[in-house]
């Protein structure tokens, strides 16, 4: 009896519409090897004597001194009233500086060990972001050197304030997604090459449901969105901006495939899971208030029966008094106005317009008369002076081109910083350079965009090997220019490194670093 032989079924899928569900990937192993150099890059400049300057720097006179209280008392504390302290940030970026002082200890180097940990995961994550974004482990690596060479992200990575761990979160989630959007499309690609109809209405024209359909990576976004939250409320200004992508992604898929009503349909799919989203990051955040919960002598914790009298239901009393603590922090966060000699506006972040001095001290290391060791928080110029032509740019090149990265980048750029000009305009609230830092991954992948498009014509992506004379020098010039220009960051990078780490130099010599004059000191 001869065996029957199965034909397998030509798929109907295009070769057009398959790269565009499911563009080509470069390598793992390049991709993730060109990741390890530049994180262990990032990890060399980051961790070199991270514990310099010893002692309390800026904030971390509230942050280590809370990370501390939080491991005595699973809340901050107040040590002159023996009771639970009042404080305007949730504790989760307070927890995380507190593992490092319970792995270290109360020290500079304990305190500041979250921090570095978190500040070059970070460039490890844009690393591998944009290499799922731009399909070029070139465009990647640029990405994460871009980062690595940053002095804002480098002193943020080595002082203990809360700023390093919204920025992480808020790039993870964007990660998260941007992996979720590959995730869905190709589930949609294997579902066309088993035959899906989309022409069929209701579940018949989609593909499988069940656990394959549950859509994890977007689950995980929202869990690194309420952890963002979870160290200060500005995460939420992301809440919008990543639920419209969502939506928009879906809307886009549909249109792809061939769905005759994209919008209704990706509105009818994913409603449940649009809802989810937001419902997800408030279950985080509550959790990262667990101390305050399962604690007594939190502040407010028991506000409605301890001073108003009332019966306070099991959760639900917790929960109402944790309410009545979160009116009194966003009253206190919106008066927040003093004059302070390192404040600045919006509008001055981009153009390093008012830097923040972190420290400054006489050492006499230098061999000199006067020394200065100095920790200034500034982005390194020739980046940050990129910014805004890059997203100029970037706005034109992605209308004339049609490509739906620029929207993305710009959205997650803008809601880092725009949402901080409601509060210049009402001319309260005081406000500093280090609010910027959730913004500053997405500032870079417009640079790192406007620099693909430098490289690669229209139509022409990084995995193209068969090209034009124009196209193959084009590429040439474009590579050569994004060399230069990386390069000349770093070198900027390396100038700037001694301001940035407390290193010990001549006076004049720091005072020739301040390209500003005045307003950087």
């Amino acid at each position: 009896m001869t065996a029957a032989v199965l034909t397998p079924v030509a798929s109907k899928v295009s070769d057009v519409l398959r790269r565009r569900l499911a563009p080509a990937m470069p390598a793992p192993w390049v991709a993730w090897s060109a990741t390890a150099w530049v994180t262990v890059i990032a990890a060399l400049t980051r961790f070199y004597h991270y514990g310099t300057p010893p002692g309390i720097l800026f904030d971390e006179l509230y942050y280590a001194t809370e990370g501390q209280e939080l491991l005595d008392h699973a809340v901050e504390w107040e040590p002159n009233g023996n009771y639970g302290a009042f404080v305007v940030h949730p504790p989760l970026g307070k927890w995380l500086i507190a593992l490092g002082i319970q792995i270290l200890g109360n020290n500079s180097l304990g305190w500041r060990l979250a921090p570095v940990i978190f500040g070059t995961l970070a460039v490890l994550i844009l690393t591998r972001t944009a290499i799922r974004l731009f399909r070029s482990v070139v465009l990647g690596a640029a990405a994460g050197l871009l980062m690595a060479f940053d002095g804002f992200e480098l002193v943020l990575s080595r002082i203990a304030l809360l700023d390093i761990f919204v920025l992480f979160f808020v790039l993870a989630s964007f990660a998260c997604l941007v992996v979720d959007r590959d995730k869905r499309r190709e589930r949609w690609l294997a579902a066309l090459d088993n035959g899906l109809d989309v022409t069929a209405e209701g579940r018949a024209g989609r593909p499988p449901g069940g656990w394959a359909g549950v859509p994890w990576w977007r689950l995980a976004s929202a869990v690194m969105l309420g952890c963002a939250c979870g160290v200060k409320w500005s995460g939420i200004f992301y809440l919008p901006v990543f639920v419209l992508l969502i939506l928009l992604w879906e809307v886009s898929l549909r249109r792809l495939v061939g769905k005759r009503r994209p919008w209704k349909e990706a509105f009818l799919d994913e409603i449940g899971w649009l809802v989810t989203y937001p419902a997800l990051l408030v279950v985080t955040y509550l959790a990262t208030w667990s101390g305050w919960f399962f604690t007594d002598h939190g502040w407010k914790r028991h506000y409605f029966q301890g001073e108003l009298g009332k019966t306070e239901l099991p959760v639900i009393g917790a929960l109402q008094n944790l309410w009545q603590y979160h009116v009194d922090m966003l009253d206190a966060s919106e008066k927040m106005s003093y004059h302070h000699p390192f404040q600045s506006w919006p509008w001055q972040w981009l153009i390093l317009g008012r830097p923040v001095a972190i420290y400054y001290g006489s050492d006499p290391g230098c061999g000199q008369d006067p020394c200065s060791a100095v920790i200034n928080l500034i982005g390194t110029p020739v980046l940050w002076w990129s910014f805004i032509p890059a997203l100029l740019a970037m706005t034109w090149l992605g209308i004339s081109r049609r490509d739906w990265r620029p929207l993305a980048i710009g959205l997650g750029a803008a809601a880092g910083i725009l949402p901080w000009f409601y509060y210049m305009a009402n001319g309260y609230r005081t406000m500093f350079y280090f609010y910027a830092a959730p913004s500053e991954p997405f500032l870079i992948l417009a640079v790192v965009f406007v620099l693909g498009a430098l490289i690669n014509a229209p139509g022409v992506t990084a995995s193209d090997r068969h090209l034009t004379v124009g196209q193959a020098d084009r590429r040439l010039y474009g590579t050569a220019f994004a060399a230069v220009y990386i390069v000349a960051v770093g070198l900027c990078f390396w100038y700037f490194y001694s301001i940035w780490t407390a290193q010990s130099i001549v006076y004049d010599e720091w005072w020739h670093h301040m390209w500003l004059g005045n307003r950087w000191v």
